[in-house]
């Protein structure tokens, strides 16, 4: 199974064959560092990486590259009128405009779900895990990014691995740091 954190950053933790996978010098899961894309939103110092456009972080400043862009060009973003506050978008904002309804804010959900949906398919397709459980961004938001996601995973992922592979929402909440030091301690 795969735990991807999709929080402040794009991590993973791989449990292989009943065992946490930590690779030759503990780097094992650094997913974020896939360039997903030339351009984009930068994560960890990779521009255009799955961490850019999948994490808190790259989520806002996606945002503020295409509200910047559209408020430059005359254009209105109802849930950030003015470029004084393109520093004050949070993946939260982007999400609960989205959700209400907001075309540009739908618009950045939508580039987020699809580089997603693509990381996903990747693992699946060299993993072939038998189930992927999604933290934090994913957790609180699951009802608007499944459909998208099982679209494109039908499309890009190996069918047989994808029939087999269950996308799940992580259930530990806001806990789950607590949770993992605690396993980390006991490791």
């Amino acid at each position: 199974m795969i735990f991807l954190t999709f929080g402040t950053g794009m991590g993973a933790g791989l449990i292989l064959n009943g065992q946490l996978y930590t690779g030759t010098n503990d780097l094992g899961g650094e997913v974020g560092h896939m360039r997903m894309a030339e351009e984009g939103p930068v994560g960890f110092g990779k521009a255009g990486s799955f961490e850019g456009f999948c994490s808190g972080g790259g989520i806002a400043k996606l945002a503020g590259i295409l509200v910047s862009k559209r408020l430059q060009a005359g254009r209105r973003v109802d849930f950030c009128p003015s470029e004084d506050l393109i520093g004050n978008i949070t993946a939260k904002t982007v999400f609960e405009a989205a959700i209400a309804g907001d075309p540009v804010a739908s618009e950045i959900v939508g580039i987020s779900t699809s580089y997603l949906g693509k990381g996903l398919a990747i693992l699946i397709d060299i993993l072939n895990p038998e189930c992927i459980v999604i933290g934090s961004i994913y957790t609180r938001n699951e009802e608007l990014l499944k459909p998208y996601i099982e679209k494109i995973l039908e499309i890009k992922a190996i069918p047989a691995a994808h029939r087999v592979c269950e996308i799940r929402p992580a259930l530990l909440g806001d806990q789950i740091g607590d949770y993992a030091a605690l396993c980390v301690a006991m490791q």
